[in-house]
């Protein structure tokens, strides 16, 4: 009986392992900036960090690429395999299993998957938005998404009989903040897909097509002042998730500086891109200066 045992823990450690290898090839493909930021955590929080990313991109896709009459029905399917999964630990989507094997874990629940899903059914219908429909579509898009990433940095070394270790109220405005920062960038930046595309227009008070620089100008301050609660947050965390939630951080602060240098009708055309020996040259950069950092303090 136990052979048996022994032969069924061997073949779901591979499965289990082999949910993770596919969300590290959805993150590869994908992002390299947020890729390269998550390079620098410890393996566990590297593993349950590309498990996130790989659902909510996945959610993604069926919005925004495949668009097809029935992706109301997909995406209500990829939510309820996604609640099954959480109850069981166990999922045929192999995405899904190793985001149900992280968020069991480390403490992510329906309060985060619930709204996530919303703001992604959203899209299939809310084209433009006002105030009260944008705070509401960037908590679940993106919000949720850094509370689900601070439970697994703060959980990365929890023994299976601990509590689940809870973010306090700094690391929670600083999640939700650092998570709606990174939304509004990739929407500033995606200005022209977005419109031209998809149909969307999502900063209230724009008109689809058109941006003026008073309007440009105050999505920079507010998206400034998210960044900067975020960066309060992040002494606050472990040490290899202050470097990595640092470097991903000057890398979309670049990108946010690049952005302000443009007139704004240019970003109705075109997309800001960082090339990539810049992307490395600003990951190395916010090493070093987490690197010193520390040594001031330990110093």
């Amino acid at each position: 009986m136990s052979d048996v045992r022994s032969a069924r823990d061997r073949a779901l450690r591979l499965y289990d392992a082999t949910a993770a290898r596919t969300s590290a090839g959805v993150l590869a493909a994908y992002s390299t900036s947020f890729g390269l930021g998550t390079r620098l955590l410890g393996r566990r929080a590297q593993q349950d960090i590309r498990a996130v990313y790989a659902l909510v991109r996945l959610a993604d896709e069926v919005v925004d690429t495949y668009r097809g009459d029935d992706a109301g029905a997909e995406l209500d399917e990829l939510e309820e395999q996604t609640a099954r999964a959480l109850r069981t630990g166990y999922s045929t989507n192999l995405i899904v299993h190793a985001f149900a094997r992280t968020a069991r874990r480390v403490g992510i629940t329906a309060a985060e998957i619930t709204p996530f899903f919303a703001s992604m059914r959203a899209d299939l219908t809310v084209h433009e938005h006002d105030r009260a429909s944008f705070d509401a579509y960037v908590y679940g898009s993106a919000e949720v998404v850094g509370l689900m990433c601070v439970r697994a940095f703060l959980n990365e070394d929890r023994r299976p009989d601990e509590p689940v270790r809870e973010p306090d109220e700094t690391q929670v405005a600083g999640a939700r903040a650092l998570g709606a920062a990174f939304q509004k960038i990739n929407f500033l930046r995606d200005l022209g897909d977005d419109t031209q595309e998809l149909g969307r227009t999502y900063f209230p008070g724009t008109t689809p097509g058109r941006l003026d620089q008073a309007q440009l100008d105050a999505i920079l301050a507010e998206i400034t002042a998210d960044v900067a609660v975020a960066r309060a947050a992040v002494p606050t965390l472990p040490r290899r998730a202050r470097y990595a939630v640092g470097a991903t951080l000057a890398l979309y602060q670049r990108l946010l500086d690049e952005i302000a240098t443009r007139p704004p009708e240019s970003l109705l055309t075109g997309r800001v891109r960082l090339p990539a020996p810049v992307k490395l040259l600003v990951v190395g950069e916010s090493v070093l200066a987490e690197a010193r950092s520390g040594r001031e303090v330990g110093a």
